[in-house]
């Protein structure tokens, strides 16, 4: 598969995606061999799929468009970003459009959910889970391990280890303690 063609930078991340996505996707123990999960994923989920074609598309273009033929791109998925790390999750990517400076590693993103410029993109660090509805814009760093709860709407900068809820959004968990904080 494409996969033996990647250079190793390419085929880390792939790997870190697959892995991931197995874990959380698919959840099956049952299929021991890592291609017929590979092709499960490519085949049942167009999300993965559009993911997968990001990181191929720069080293194998012609290939990448040869597989959308087999395994058709989402095509209310829009992922602009120059740089993911390995281990992003995109649940139900209907309508969900991500156009940022840079993404970490085991991140996730829901359905509708908008991540985009003002005047410039935003950068979401490693392990942020931003979900279903939340709006992101702006030149703005969201940081490692926060979570974007559902239809938040997010233009100011979100510090390490929080749960950001509402619209204009608010920290409503800090470092796993309750609050209620205004950025």
């Amino acid at each position: 598969m494409v996969f033996l063609l990647l250079s190793e930078t390419k085929k880390a991340m792939v790997v870190k995606d697959f892995e991931r996505w197995n874990e959380l996707v698919l959840k099956r123990k049952d299929i021991k061999s890592s291609f017929l999960n590979m092709h499960l994923l490519l085949l049942k989920y167009p999300e993965y799929r559009n993911l997968y074609y990001h990181r191929v598309k720069s080293e194998y273009f012609i290939l990448g468009t040869l597989l959308n033929v087999f395994y058709p791109k989402l095509n209310s998925l829009f992922l602009s970003t120059p740089e993911i790390g390995g281990g992003l999750v995109i649940f139900h990517g209907f309508s969900t459009i991500v156009y940022c400076k840079k993404i970490g590693e085991n991140c996730s993103i829901g359905q509708q959910v908008t991540v985009g410029m003002t005047k410039d993109y935003p950068t979401i660090e490693d392990n942020v889970s931003i979900t279903a509805g939340a709006v992101v814009i702006g030149g703005i760093t969201i940081h490692s391990n926060s979570i974007i709860g559902a239809n938040a709407t997010v233009t100011k900068s979100v510090p390490p280890n929080c749960v950001m809820v509402g619209n204009p959004a608010y920290i409503v968990k800090r470092n796993g303690i309750r609050v209620k904080e205004i950025l």
